[in-house]
Parts: structure tokens; sequence; C-alpha cells
């Protein structure tokens, strides 16, 4: 009855208990009603697959196999379940401990002395402890707040890390696919370049041409072939570097792509939405306002040490001693509060307090940035994508151009109007606009992935479900 009488005072107390630190407010932060060539409504792309816009079998294909194998990811993965385990460890403090022991000893005694003989003593003893340290000022609760905030903010890494995955994967295969087709075009410019080589020693021999002419030719022939490992060295780097997003060697999906395609083209454009929107679908926005909560929290544990702490603790012993001679038992218990004030401590624990108001500060500051250099992405996507458009529809008739003013220049030269330097000139121009056009296409092609990775496009689609032979590794997660 004495317990009932000393624990109900101290439960009311407990329950009593207030929140010390500043209570969690999202952040806001003043941004422009639309984006300088967007529309005006609200748009969630987060499950938006952008990538197919390209109508690249292949790109999607490798963007779901690699969706759930890709190392940034797996990693980030694992973070959750980190995450998950500090949010136990954080409300574990809060609540009460019991340990339990327990221990069993024998000892005895033989002797040959006049009246001795063999005595022998077995004790058993158990024990148990317990302790509640009562969060009056709500450390443990604050602390709690501020793990799950973390456990947040490690869900939105993973789509940060998938997010930048399906970027970094994109804009390789782009750069893959350039190189193969800038290697075509240089081959079509050799196959010209050689025939205007041919045409020139033809005219050689027949005395209308000179050695001069013929040395020209062929340095242009030997230009072009000097320029072609360079695109397979491309080629061959970004093949490897796919295959390591995929968690593979290198040169594993080398042979395949070796196979061809045309260069990736965008077919529809992307519905941006708001800045606003960047907020809820930006994963590394939302990472960072997560972030700032558990920073705030944590202003809470820090003052919650200022004040003073009440613990609840008891323990339980007992024994049982069977000798030679008697048996018998003993116990004892004890049970009471103990309270902790802290007076003295040369103001670390305030100095505690201003370093987690600091770091919220800070982390308000860090979102802010975020938050701004995700419209500026965005804006930036916007201008690039409509200016590629734009210089690729010119180059296109650049490159028509080009070809007919070669056909000309051949001509002519074959009739003997034009001097050998008119065709040359005129190979040169056809296939720089061929490359120039090629590298249009692949700064339009990255230009449109920019845009849907600066709006978070994408970021919320799980990886494909996985098939049985898969369920060994699946099962890790």
């Amino acid at each position: 009855m004495k317990t009932v009488k000393v624990l109900l005072p101290l439960s009311l107390l407990l329950l009593s208990g207030c929140v010390v630190g500043p209570n969690y407010q999202a952040p806001n932060a003043a941004l422009p009603a639309k984006f300088s060539q967007g529309g005006q409504e609200q748009t969630d792309v987060t499950l938006n697959p952008w990538w197919e816009a390209f109508r690249d079998k292949k790109l999607n294909s490798l963007v779901a196999q690699g969706m759930g194998e890709n190392l940034d990811v797996q990693q980030s993965l694992e973070r959750i379940v980190e995450a998950r385990a500090n949010v136990i460890v954080a409300g574990a403090g809060g609540l009460p401990e019991v340990n339990v022991g327990g221990s069993a000893t024998a000892e005895g005694q033989d002797g040959s002395f006049i009246g001795g003989g063999h005595t022998e003593t077995k004790t058993l003893s158990a024990g148990s402890d317990a302790s509640w340290l009562l969060d009056l000022f709500g450390q443990y609760r604050r602390a709690k707040e501020s793990a799950t905030a973390s456990l947040d903010a490690a869900y939105d890494d993973v789509n940060v890390a998938r997010l930048a995955y399906l970027s970094d994967l994109a804009t390789t295969y782009i750069e893959a696919r350039y190189n193969q087709e800038a290697y075509a075009l240089q081959q079509q410019s050799l196959a010209s370049r050689r025939e205007t080589l041919k045409l020139t020693e033809d005219i050689k021999a027949a005395g209308a041409a000179s050695s001069l002419d013929v040395v020209q030719a062929e340095g242009l022939v030997n230009t072009t072939l000097a320029e072609l490992p360079g695109y397979q060295t491309g080629f061959n780097q970004a093949a490897n570097h796919i295959a390591t997003l995929l968690a593979l060697p290198a040169t594993s999906v080398t042979a395949e792509l070796r196979k061809g395609a045309a260069q990736p083209w965008p077919r529809y454009n992307t519905k941006i939405g708001i800045p606003a929107d960047l907020i809820r679908n930006r994963p590394d926005i939302r990472r960072a306002e997560r972030q700032l909560a558990a920073a705030t929290a944590s202003i809470g544990v820090a003052e919650a040490q200022l004040y003073p702490s009440l613990t609840l603790s008891g323990t339980i012993d007992g024994s049982r001693i069977i000798a030679s001679t008697a048996t018998g038992g003993l116990s004892n218990w004890s049970f009471g509060p103990s309270l902790n004030l802290p007076i003295f401590n040369g103001g670390r624990l305030r100095a505690n307090v201003d370093i987690a108001k600091s770091s919220a500060q800070q982390q308000y500051l860090a979102w802010k940035q975020v938050v701004l250099n995700g419209v500026e992405e965005v804006e930036n996507a916007l201008v690039s994508l409509r200016n590629n458009y734009e210089t690729v529809a010119a180059l296109r008739k650049v490159v028509d151009s080009s070809e007919r003013a070669l056909g000309l220049a051949r001509e002519s030269y074959k009739g003997g109007a034009t001097s050998l330097l008119d065709v040359l000139d005129a190979e040169r121009s056809l296939a720089a606009s061929r490359v120039s056009l090629a590298a249009s296409i692949r700064n339009l092609a990255n230009s449109y992935v920019s845009l849907n990775v600066a709006i978070g496009g994408g970021s919320a689609i799980e990886p494909p479900q996985a098939k049985p032979s898969d369920a060994k590794s699946a099962a890790a997660y």
C-alpha cells in the first residue's frame, strides 16, 4: 500500500510533464507563381516515367534493370534500416529498464585432523533491478521525434539516389549513342573524302591537277581517320559506366550497345507545374525539410538537459544457502526515487542548446538553398531546352545546304570551273555540320533529362517486382 502511495503522485507528475523546445513548423519559401516558360497548374511528376518519351526500348530496359541494382540506391535502402533502429534507440531511454541475473556457487572442505571431515555449502542467488528515468521535460520524446524525422529523410534519400541514377544513366546512354552517331557520320565523311581523293588522282592522271591537290586530299582523309578513335573511346567509356550503374563489371553491356540505335530524341514535352510543386516533388527538398525537423527536435533534447531529472529505481535480491549443517534463505529489496539537479557544469549544457539552435538555423538555410537551386535548375533547363530545339532545327538546314554545296563543288571541279580547295572546304563544312547536328541533338536530349530531373520526375517510381529467382537478394530489404 505504501508503494502505491509513492507511485501515484509520481505517475501524476510524469503525466503532467512538459515538452521543452520549439514545436516544429514546416518552413515557407517565397516562390514565384509560375516559371518563366511554364503553366500555372499544380502537377505531380514523381510517378512520371519521362525517359519513355525517347521511345527507346533499350534505354527503357536499362532503366528497369538498374532501378533495384544500382549500388547507390542499395546503400540508401540500408540507411533506412539504420534510421529505423535509431528510432527505437531514441525512444528506449524513456521506457523502464529491467535486468535480471542469477548465480550459483558450491564450495567444500575436506580434512584428516581429529574431528575433521567433509563440509559442503551451496549458494543459489537471483536478483533483479529496475530503473525508469521519468521524461519530465520531453528529452526522449524530442529524441524520438528527431529520429523519426531522420527516418523520413532516409526514405527521401532513396528517391534522391534513384533520381541521380536515372539522370546518370540517361545522360550516359545519350553520350554513348552520340559517339556512335558521330562515328557513323565520320565514316560517311571518310567515304566522301576518299571519293574526292580518287577524283583528284584521276584528274591528275589526265594532267589537270597537281601533286599538291592530291596531297591536300590525302591530308583530309588522314584527318578523318585520326578523329575516329576518339568517338570509339567515348562510346566504350559510356558503355562501361552504364555497366557500373547497373552494378555489373565494365564491358558487360558493351556488346549489346554496339548493335546501335538512333540518337534519343524526346517525343513530347514535359508538364513542369509551378515552382511550389518542387517542394512536394523534389526528394532532395523533402529530405532537407525532414533534416530541418530533426534538427529542430534536437533543440528540445538539449534544453531538457538543463532541467532536473527524476529516476525511479529498485532492486530485489534473494539467495538460498544449502550447507551440511543448516539450510536457510536471505532476501533484500530496495526502492526509491533519485533526483539529479544540474547546477554547475561550466556552461556546457547551455552551450549545447546554442549548438542545437545554430544547427537548426543552418539546416533551415540549407533547405532554402536547395529550394532556390531547384528553381534555378528548372529555369536553366527550360531555356536550354527551348534554345536547343531552335539550334537543332537550324543545323538541319545547315546540313542540307552543305550537302548541296558539296555536290555543286564536286561537279564544278570535274568540269574545271573551280579548284580542289572549294571541294575540300565543302567537305569540311559538311562533316562539321553533321557532327554539330549530332552534338546538338545530344544537348537537346540532355536538356530534356535535366528538366525532368530538376522537377523531380520519376523519383517515386519503385523498381519492378522481383522475380522468384531474385527473392534472395530482395529479402535483404
